[in-house]
């Protein structure tokens, strides 16, 4: 068996990159795909295995997905993504965020050793713990949730906080329960899609330079208890009794009586793990504020208007001093 290898691909992953990983895959006879490391190996191993059947003289982002079953291993080398088992990629063209969907690029085998956690990072391990926290919380209160999702979400909650601190602690089972905590918070989300914590998050991680599951969490932690106190504009079409019933079941799951303690104990969790806000200025709060993906917000549950969105991000981040 001969390997090809690539990796000429960075975090948050170009459109280029996948051209190039295209054409090596053509160039090199290649078979099977195996991704091994993050979300981003992950992500341009699935776009690889997607757009190797198109039409390479023009842009794969603009022509109709053929599915292909072209072998694909993945490892994940982080237990936050949950990319290994998700119809989605994200890969960046112009500057903007693109997200990449089809059933078959799920890979078809994947390998979860947690030895591969060990030589993390303290705020890469951080950062990704988040991302899966994050996922199945969103999941849980999407207006695309499910009996199914939900039970993803719940386990997904509980193995995170059952393990977090084996796994800042790098103990064998506390990487091992995270690996599975983020795999199984992909799978809700694999249902789902995520909600308004991630469409907010994408131009924080541009704009300030921190992780995604960072970004993420710094959105999360704030969108949280705004929504437990505007359920009236629930736009979920199960309606607000619903939605407020899920908020009530998010806090079982995550060991509250009440939803209100369960965002106190989000945002204590961000706390203790010292993670940074960072400082925008007021031509980053309108950048921000244009950047939001209208189709995710419609997998959120309560309204979030214009007026709304900025409101937020100025509590989730520091407002610089003029």
């Amino acid at each position: 068996m001969h390997l090809v290898r690539f990796s000429h691909f960075q975090p948050n992953p170009l459109y280029e990159s996948v051209v190039e990983g295209v054409e090596l895959f053509h160039n090199a006879d290649c078979d099977a795909i195996m991704a091994i490391g993050g979300g981003s190996a992950i992500d341009v191993a699935k776009c690889i295995k997607l757009f190797n059947n198109m039409d390479h003289s023009r842009n794969y982002l603009e022509q109709t997905i053929t599915p292909n079953d072209i072998p694909f291993l993945a490892m994940p080398t982080t237990a936050g993504t949950g990319s290994e088992a998700t119809r989605y990629a994200v890969i960046y063209y112009e500057g903007a965020k693109q997200s990449v969907t089809d059933n078959s690029c799920i890979p078809s085998v994947v390998l979860m050793d947690n030895s591969v956690l060990k030589t993390l990072p303290d705020y890469q391990k951080k950062s990704t713990m988040l991302d899966a926290l994050c996922h199945a919380i969103e999941s849980y209160w999407s207006v695309n949730s499910t009996d199914e999702s939900k039970a993803y979400s719940r386990e997904a909650i509980y193995l995170v906080l059952a393990n977090m601190d084996g796994y800042l602690n790098n103990e064998d089972t506390g990487n091992e329960g995270m690996l599975m905590a983020a795999n199984t918070a992909g799978k809700a989300i694999n249902i789902t899609q995520t909600t308004a914590g991630h469409a907010m998050c994408y131009k924080v991680t541009s704009l300030f330079g921190c992780a995604h599951g960072h970004a993420a969490a710094l959105c999360v932690r704030k969108l949280f208890p705004w929504m437990i106190t505007h359920t009236e504009r629930c736009i979920d079409p199960r309606g607000r009794a619903y939605l407020e019933k899920t908020l009530d079941g998010m806090a079982e799951a995550m060991g509250c009586d009440k939803v209100t303690d369960a965002a106190r104990k989000f945002e204590d969790i961000f706390n203790r793990l010292e993670m940074a806000v960072p400082v925008a200025t007021e031509k980053e709060f309108t950048i921000l504020n244009s950047s939001v993906n209208p189709i995710r917000l419609k997998n959120h549950p309560v309204l979030l208007d214009e007026e709304t969105i900025d409101q937020l991000y100025h509590d989730i981040l520091r407002e610089a001093k003029q």
